[in-house]
């Protein structure tokens, strides 16, 4: 996979923040793909030797079936601090390693962190979507900002995620009786297509099977 960088790496959180004020001007939130789609793809980060290598993976799946196509690993120095609201800067360089490693393009990458469910309406799957120029998804385990209501236990069930009147993600229970998850759109998609699209790739656990075979690839020794 061919990826053009759109910037450095090695930056303040005063520069970080420029880039993400310039690149969310690029951020589409409208459905622009091609279907049907034939390959999904989840990327994922981990981290060894207490946080000073980054292990980013990627997982490419078919479509609908759901069946791993192709995966990759990637490792590389961790440059970037922890600090919520840039965590792109800290995990995007070893993804797009992994990335520069697999053959089979994916239609719409599905990422574990916010879309635009992000103070800056920056999350890591809008600055992955914008530098790509691919369709992505916001896929998170976790609360970042906005208000919502509490969301019905049945699978499929869901609420807006609300931030200064603006409608910023969904809160989307995968399953039944387990938490939800936090999902935004990346780039190149809408909402109501994000999330059916997270749903017709969790068939039965609380994760996507994109995100959870990444996962386990990202947090493997």
């Amino acid at each position: 996979m061919q990826i053009k960088q759109r910037h450095d790496w090695d930056l303040t959180t005063s520069e970080a923040k420029i880039i993400q004020e310039e690149l969310q001007k690029e951020v589409i939130t409208e459905d622009r793909f091609t279907e049907p789609v034939k390959y999904v793809a989840g990327v994922d980060m981990g981290f060894e030797a207490d946080g000073t290598i980054s292990r980013a993976a990627v997982a490419v799946l078919s479509f609908p079936d759901l069946h791993l196509q192709e995966q990759s690993i990637a490792k590389r120095a961790t440059t970037f601090p922890y600090i919520p609201g840039f965590l792109s800067f800290r995990e995007i360089p070893a993804v797009l390693d992994a990335l520069q490693q697999i053959n089979t393009i994916p239609d719409i990458i599905l990422c574990d962190g916010q879309g635009i469910a992000h103070p800056r309406r920056m999350g890591i799957a809008s600055h992955l979507g914008v530098i790509l120029d691919m369709p992505t998804i916001g896929v998170a385990k976790s609360w970042l900002i906005g208000k919502y209501e509490e969301v019905p236990q049945t699978k499929g069930s869901w609420q807006p995620l609300i931030h200064k009147d603006e409608t910023i993600g969904a809160v989307l229970r995968t399953r039944a009786n387990v938490k939800p998850l936090y999902i935004s759109s990346g780039h190149r998609i809408s909402l109501p297509t994000a999330i059916n699209y997270v749903l017709r790739c969790t068939p039965k656990y609380r994760l996507p099977e994109t995100t959870r075979i990444a996962d386990k690839l990202a947090s493997a020794r």
